[in-house]
């Protein structure tokens, strides 16, 4: 627990919606970290199922804020970072459990003051990889490098990537002042792809440190094939490449992300949810007006003219986050 470190303090911000089967692994497992000082910062998402009492009658430690209504990731997250006093914000979903050296070895890195976020190594309750960072492409496509792939050695070498997936992030304060938080409009998914291509941007690093290991239930809490994945997934991935995107990429990248968007339609016929693929693309059409407001504030600000460096040419792959 915390107490008295020269280390920097951590603020753990976990957001929660009925979500009390996976907090009986993920808080114990917090609580048993080799770090110190660290804050945990819950915020539950007007849950149904008791887990605010049962988290304050186990963990009386932990920092409770209730929503009158469900926030979704970015607007749950970002009420805890605002209530943070950590130098670090690490952003958990309550599917995952955590090694007692997880923090310890996600914060060295943070020695480089040019390092703003952090990606730990993500493995599946199989043993399969879940995430070791993050992967974009021209089409707008995002997905967790390595997903599902055995944990066979190759990605136990630290380097730089894109950005951390939010389920497990390190972040530091520094770089949130600068770029802003997630942005709330997402609600579910994508909302960790666009912060960190906000922090590229901005000239911030991103660094995968495969030390720290976090098992992930992944799709726990919302489950991937569900409507509500389906239609903020196929919204967002819109939104936040005519958001980020450099100019000349994104003009020149118009043919891939046209062709993605269209060309996953029937793929969503075939499974049932075409009115739900056919709403998310009009919706993102809709508010691209927002974005691209949006994309005026970030693109005064950019340090980094290189970030086109981390888009790849193909992203269609089985392992899109959507």
């Amino acid at each position: 627990m915390p107490g008295t470190s020269v280390n920097p303090l951590v603020s753990i911000v976990i957001v929660n919606y009925n979500g009390i089967h996976f907090l009986e692994d993920c808080l114990p497992a917090i609580f048993s970290q080799n770090y110190c000082p660290f804050e945990v910062i819950l915020i539950d998402n007007a849950s149904a199922d008791g887990s605010v009492d049962y988290v304050r009658k186990q963990f009386p430690d932990v920092k409770i804020t209730l929503q009158q209504k469900n926030l979704g990731f970015s607007g749950g997250a970002n009420a805890g970072i605002r209530e943070a006093q950590g130098e670090f914000i690490l952003t958990m979903n309550p599917d995952t459990t955590v090694t007692p050296e997880f923090i310890v070895e996600l914060v060295k890195p943070m020695t480089d003051p040019k390092v703003g976020m952090c990606a730990p190594k993500m493995i599946l309750p199989n043993g399969r990889i879940n995430s070791t960072g993050i992967c974009i492409s021209r089409s707008g496509a995002a997905w967790d490098r390595g997903m599902n792939e055995d944990d066979d050695g190759m990605y136990d070498r630290a380097g730089e990537v894109f950005g951390p997936c939010g389920g497990a992030a390190l972040y530091r304060r520094a770089m949130l002042d600068e770029t802003g938080l997630f942005d709330e409009d997402f609600f579910l998914y994508m909302e960790d792809v666009d912060l960190a291509f906000r922090g590229q941007l901005f000239g911030w690093k991103c660094l995968y440190v495969p030390t720290a290991r976090v098992i992930h239930v992944h799709s726990g809490s919302v489950r991937e094939e569900s409507d509500l994945a389906v239609y903020h997934g196929n919204r967002n991935i819109i939104w936040y490449a005519f958001k980020n995107f450099p100019k000349r990429i994104l003009l020149t990248s118009f043919p891939w992300i046209i062709g993605r968007n269209i060309g996953v339609i029937p793929y969503y016929l075939i499974r049932g949810q075409g009115l739900v693929i056919l709403r998310a693309k009009v919706d993102a059409v809709k508010g691209l007006r927002s974005m691209i407001r949006k994309r005026a504030g970030i693109q005064k600000n950019i340090r980094d003219r290189e970030t086109g460096r981390w888009i790849q040419m193909w992203g269609f792959g089985s392992h899109a986050k959507k």
